[in-house]
């Protein structure tokens, strides 16, 4: 039986997905710890660089998006492995924090080429009815990698953190490049059609629905579940972000644990957030997704507090399954959500657009928790506004209906 080309293509990005996590999104607190210690750069100052990520990415969102809408993902995703590579081995070489933000610059236009945008978007170009699922298999790439921080935090106290970030690089070209080969444009350019299912399959739970409307990214600006979405996204990303950087360095500086104890903690993180995946991929495609967004904010806001406030291992592992389960459920739904409401024809564009509000939470979450942090001395001030600004958050997927 023939395999559909999609889910060759959901492999792929899960693969360059687990990459990711495992090199950057997830290992960048362990790098963070050392560099504190090592060279006494203030939380701040480190925590600009965290954000050079999403802040290029949002800058490029709308070109990329239209790139990607036009060209395809294909050429994109394959520049975008060889310069993440190159970033970390330049960051193997660095002795002053003008050289870590200079690696970084290379690293986040690396991660902004081949990352969760293009290949979000190329996966969306090939799904319909099981977007949701097809989103939700793709991030399980994400999930994995955080459970190879302990490996990371390994590797830089037995060989450095020099010689941990040449490996990354060597390994992200070596194991990335065959498998951004993989991608491919819009399924009919391949013979496919979306789904792999024949034109005239239809799904009798949806015969008697009319064909869903594709708006512009100039039509989909006017409605405002545009913005609801992409503010309730940001809200969840001041969390996420803030936790990637900050949560370890917390667990260490303010709970007294070492970097491989707290990397246990992140790694418990990622066994909750594999099922959430889980759990989104049995669920998203059945029930609504916004009220599941919504009711996933209070859980990254219980989690966050759990965190800020622990006593010991219980409250931790409260703090790991919570966000985590929370983070796997809800992450896969923001971009099955927005092609659900505004179709694939300008679904590039449309996506780009958002990241120019949804870095707010990515630039804001890192960035406040660092600086309230510097001024007070700890995490606790500034990991309570974010938990309370996510649940205020869910707010916004409740009000964010389907346009008309």
């Amino acid at each position: 039986m023939k395999i559909f080309y999609g889910w060759r293509m959901v492999a792929a990005g899960s693969g360059i997905q687990f990459l990711q996590a495992a090199l950057l999104h997830q290992a960048f607190g362990a790098y963070f710890a050392v560099l504190v210690e090592e060279r006494g750069w203030s939380k701040t100052a480190l925590s600009g660089a965290a954000v050079m990520q999403p802040m290029e990415s949002a800058l490029l969102g709308p070109v990329l998006g239209w790139v990607v809408d036009r060209f395809g993902p294909q050429g994109m995703i394959r520049a975008g492995m060889v310069t993440f590579g190159l970033g970390f081995m330049l960051l193997s070489q660095i002795d002053t924090l003008a050289g870590f933000y200079a690696a970084f610059i290379v690293i986040a236009l690396g991660s902004s080429l081949c990352g969760f945008f293009p290949i979000n978007v190329a996966i969306i170009h090939w799904f319909d009815r099981r977007r949701a699922r097809a989103l939700s298999i793709l991030s399980l790439g994400l999930a994995f990698g955080g459970m190879f921080v302990p490996v990371i935090a390994w590797g830089m106290q037995s060989y450095g953190w020099r010689a941990t970030a040449f490996a990354s690089g060597l390994a992200a070209m070596l194991i990335g490049w065959p498998l951004a080969r993989v991608f491919r444009g819009r399924p009919e350019e391949v013979g496919e059609t979306v789904d792999g299912l024949p034109p005239a399959a239809m799904d009798p739970a949806r015969a008697d629905t009319a064909t869903p409307r594709e708006f512009s990214a100039r039509e989909a600006l006017r409605t405002g579940a545009f913005w609801l979405l992409s503010l309730g996204h940001g809200f969840a990303l001041l969390i996420v972000y803030a936790v990637s950087v900050h949560a370890i360095t917390h667990m260490k500086e303010g709970l007294g644990y070492s970097v491989s104890e707290a990397s246990y903690v992140i790694t418990l993180m990622v066994v909750a957030q594999i099922g959430g995946v889980l759990l989104g991929w049995a669920v998203g495609d059945r029930y609504e997704k916004r009220m599941i967004a919504a009711f996933c904010m209070l859980m990254h806001a219980a989690g966050l507090l759990m965190l800020t406030y622990a006593t010991g291992p219980v409250m931790l592992a409260a703090f790991a399954l919570l966000h985590g389960g929370a983070w796997g459920l809800r992450g896969p739904l923001m971009q099955a959500i927005r092609a659900d409401y505004f179709g694939r024809r300008s679904i590039g564009m449309i996506l780009g657009l958002s990241a120019l509000i949804i870095v707010i939470g990515q630039i804001g979450g890192p960035m406040l928790a660092g600086m309230l942090a510097d001024l007070t001395g700890n995490y606790r001030t500034g990991f309570t506004v974010l938990s309370v600004l996510a649940g205020l958050g869910s707010l916004f997927f409740l009000l964010a209906k389907k346009p008309v």
